[in-house]
């Protein structure tokens, strides 16, 4: 049976320790996942199991004839040739074994009875051509196509030039080469980053289904826990293996964490009592003999590590600026390049305080559509309205080129760091994985996925009501996201995003906006699990729901029906009248915002005049201060019940152009 296995590993960077007699084992049949902290080495011991890297120390062993193929997680550049003939090339290894096979076979046309050599000839011609028939050879054109399509490629995309593509979907072309070799043990680093939701879940099944053995580092946990039966992780140089699914691991590695804590804090506790002594009698003859006595105490302490990625950071969001009831008002909405029509005729109305996830196979308008509701893309054709008072924070891959170069890390982070969060821009920086002297690193030296994590957290300190997030748990690891997500679902305001992280959207949306190509776009008014009953239940014929229908509810259904015709005079009038309508509210709104805002200063500087010694010993002047700050508080009633029907009235006459 093949296999990998090594025993004893050790390696070491300078005076850092990546592995400490580190021991594993693969073979066919292997479903395990390689977890630990951001630079634990992870990648590292990936490369030392192909043999890429040799230890310092330790025994590896490979059984004869085992095929290792391996995927690293960023890197791959191809050029040349068409992406067909990029995966083509993951039989290059079966074409040398054919034409070894072949000139056996001639050999064997010519070889005379009798002769010696028969017997061997006859034995590896067999060997040769069993391998052949297993690897799939004779049918790699099919295969080549479906697992090119499995991962998002479309049929006309097979013959586009390699060198066209971007780095994203040159790893997924890298991808399909690995799974096309077929090896006895393959090694996954990061599969699923720059996968969308439908070829994460064709690899998630490729893999339930895969006969041989793989290793694989993700950070979507939905991914780990459908595809593996053991974690094996590394943390602090040590290499643990577990049994059982992802999940099961976190489990147990929680209680683990926990008694390292307290542990830790005993420590802690400890080594600051004995210190604590030693200063204090380190110059008084008559304790010399205790104070020795901590000294050596001190110094035989085997100190607890906990990694940076180990500890717990939590993030909540500056407070959203105050909005009215809807957020977003999207009517007859067209986008199209040149001939491919990329959002057609989508009508939408979004409440404040929605989180909606927008899914949708590769190609159908997900991204287009956030550039364009965030007024990032001007060229279409309809009509996007932001609700009042909202205030939109954008963030995609691209918003990363908009770094300024000439700072550090740090210093671009408190660039957009509301003041109050500043004590903690440390804490903040380390949960999206910037830790220690990373802080330091000038923005001109930071990789693209370092770009992108920077770019996010500026986005997320700004105060903002309205955020619309492209991808933003790429790069991130497991602990990131996890404050990344917790700090959403606490968020009071609008999140609109784009993920490819099952665990992620399941976490956090509470509606789904399906876009496809070819047909409408439908809301599904219920979270995700609940979308795929759906789904579920239409593609079983237990649910009448047509395929255009958006959504069960009357105001969605009402959201996207189409007003009867107008002719051009009344359509004239009917605008001319919306217009001074709208000039009308949107000046008496602007006077009554000016008004309250001014009301709230002078019932802030009332509230600090009560706090003064003089007048807080004053009867008659607190009494005075409390009268002005009730008839205050009554205006403020008054007029906010009166912009917030402005507002709505405002809402009601229909949307109108971002500017």
């Amino acid at each position: 049976m093949a296999f990998v296995q090594f025993s004893g590993v050790s390696l070491a960077f300078g005076s850092r320790d990546l592995l400490m007699d580190a021991t594993l084992y693969m073979a066919s049949g292997t479903k395990a996942a390689l977890a630990g902290p951001n630079g634990a080495g992870k990648t590292t011991l990936m490369r030392i199991i192909t043999g890429q890297i040799a230890p310092d120390s330790g025994d590896r062993a490979i059984q004869k004839d085992t095929r290792v193929s391996y995927l690293p997680q960023t890197g791959v550049s191809y050029a040349g040739c068409s992406v067909y003939e990029e995966a083509e090339k993951a039989y290059n290894a079966v074409e040398r074994l054919v034409a070894e096979r072949d000139a056996i076979g001639a050999e064997l046309e010519r070889i005379v009875q009798g002769d010696q050599r028969l017997e061997a000839l006859l034995e590896a011609y067999h060997h040769l051509d069993e391998a052949i028939n297993d690897s799939g050879y004779y049918r790699r054109a099919d295969r080549i196509r479906e697992v090119l399509v499995g991962l998002g490629f479309n049929q006309f995309e097979l013959a586009r030039r390699v060198e066209e593509l971007s780095g994203g979907w040159q790893m997924r072309v890298a991808l399909a080469k690995v799974l096309l070799e077929n090896p006895d043990i393959m090694l996954l680093d990061e599969p699923t980053n720059y996968l969308d939701l439908e070829a994460r879940d064709w690899l998630e099944a490729f893999l339930i289904g895969y006969k041989g053995g793989f290793l694989v580092v993700s950070h979507d946990r939905s991914f780990l826990d459908a595809t593996v039966n053991e974690v094996y992780e590394l943390w602090n140089g040590r290499l643990s293996r577990y049994s059982g699914s992802y999940s099961a691991y976190e489990r147990q590695r929680a209680q683990e964490l926990e008694s390292l804590f307290k542990s830790w804090e005993a420590q802690q506790e400890e080594m600051a009592r004995l210190e604590d002594f030693i200063r204090r009698f380190r110059y008084q003859a008559s304790k010399a003999a205790q104070v020795q006595s901590r000294v050596k105490q001190l110094e035989k302490i085997e100190p607890i590590v906990i990694p940076e990625g180990m500890k717990k950071v939590h993030f909540s969001f500056p407070p959203p600026p105050h909005s009215g009831r809807i957020a977003l008002t999207i009517e007859g909405l067209h986008k199209a390049y040149g001939d491919a029509t990329v959002v057609d005729e989508l009508s939408l109305i979004i409440d404040s305080g929605s989180k909606i996830a927008f899914v949708g196979r590769n190609g159908a308008g997900k991204s287009t559509l956030m550039r364009l509701i965030a007024g990032r893309d001007r060229d279409y054709r309809g009509l996007i309205r932001y609700g009042t008072g909202i205030s939109a924070g954008y963030f995609s891959q691209d918003v990363a080129d908009e770094l300024d170069d000439s700072l550090n890390v740090e210093e671009e982070a408190e660039s957009a760091c509301p003041t109050a969060l500043l004590p903690g821009i440390r804490s903040l920086l380390g949960a999206f994985l910037f830790r220690g002297d990373d802080v330091h690193k000038s923005v001109r030296v930071l990789s693209g996925g370092e770009r992108s994590r920077l770019a996010l957290l500026k986005m997320l300190l700004h105060p903002a009501n309205l955020l619309i997030l492209d991808e933003p748990t790429n790069h991130l690891d497991l602990d990131s996201k996890d404050v990344l997500l917790e700090a959403l679902k606490r968020f009071q305001g609008t999140v609109l995003f784009v993920s490819h992280d099952r665990f992620f959207i399941d976490g956090l949306a509470d509606q789904v906006l399906e876009l496809s190509c070819g047909s409408s776009p439908r809301l599904f008014l219920g979270d995700y699990a609940y979308y795929l009953d759906k789904k579920a239940r239409e593609a079983a014929g237990q649910d009448s729901m047509g395929p255009s229908a958006l959504s069960t509810l009357p105001r969605a259904q009402a959201s996207i029906q189409q007003a009867a015709p107008l002719d051009a005079k009344s359509a004239r009038e009917l605008d001319k009248k919306r217009k001074a309508d709208r000039n009308r509210l949107a000046k008496r709104e602007a006077e009554l915002l000016e008004r309250i805002d001014a009301l709230e200063a002078n019932k802030a500087s009332l509230t600090a005049a009560m706090a003064l010694p003089e007048n807080y010993s004053d009867g008659t002047a607190i009494r005075s201060l409390q009268q002005q700050a009730s008839a205050i508080e009554a205006e403020l009633s008054a007029l906010s019940e009166e912009w917030e029907g402005v507002a709505a009235e405002l809402e009601g006459l229909g949307p109108l152009t971002i500017s």
